[in-house]
């Protein structure tokens, strides 16, 4: 049996091969924002948000390659207020989004859902709580211009594996989860389906 990542995340994919993780890589390419715009019209939470992109991901994949174990991901990053951040469009609304984040405590949720022969058999959800210290103008701007590239697909607006470290006051839960997977429960349940020796 295989695992099968439905993800464009590099940084899912080089945590799971780090790890040891053998996995090919198939993008789900579901629309994202359609979903997620339909759960927050039902007033779904940032929980069920993240768990249901994840699930959507890791589905159609499994309905392509039934014998494999397919492995979806999706993170959540929420205000203090509430609001859920979606990822960037453009440098403008990295920066909005970075002065929001300031000097505040933010959540961000990850979600990791497996699928076999079409039908979700697993699932994990964890958070992790990002405390931001007083970001300058001058420092977003230096920042956003310095990484673009690099954070427009990070919920957050930032990598904190990288320079981002430097945005941060305090955080609180598993680093893998910030960076976006509940790794070590994945890695105890694809020990116990045999992909990983226990």
């Amino acid at each position: 049996m295989k695992l099968i990542l439905a993800s464009q995340s590099t940084a899912r994919e080089a945590m799971l091969r780090k790890a040891g993780v053998s996995l090919e890589v198939v993008p789900a390419l579901v629309d994202e924002p359609s979903i997620k715009d339909l759960l927050i019209a039902n007033d779904a939470k940032p929980r069920e948000i993240a768990d249901a992109l994840a699930e959507a991901k890791a589905l159609k994949v499994s309905r392509k390659y039934p014998a494999a174990l397919v492995l979806g991901s999706d993170q959540i990053a929420v205000t203090a207020d509430g609001k859920i951040l979606d990822k960037p469009d453009n440098p403008d609304v990295a920066r909005a989004h970075l002065s929001q984040l300031s000097n505040k405590t933010h959540r961000l949720i990850s979600a990791a859902v497996i699928c076999e022969a079409g039908q979700p058999i697993w699932r994990v959800i964890d958070s992790a709580q990002m405390t931001v210290r007083h970001l300058s103008p001058t420092f977003i701007d230096h920042y956003v211009a310095n990484y673009w590239e690099d954070i427009r697909h990070c919920v957050g607006c930032y990598r904190i594996e990288a320079e981002g470290a430097q945005l941060f006051k305090s955080v609180s839960g598993s680093q893998f989860t910030i960076i976006g997977l509940p790794l070590l429960p994945v890695l105890d349940y694809l020990r116990l389906r045999g992909l990983l020796q226990s």
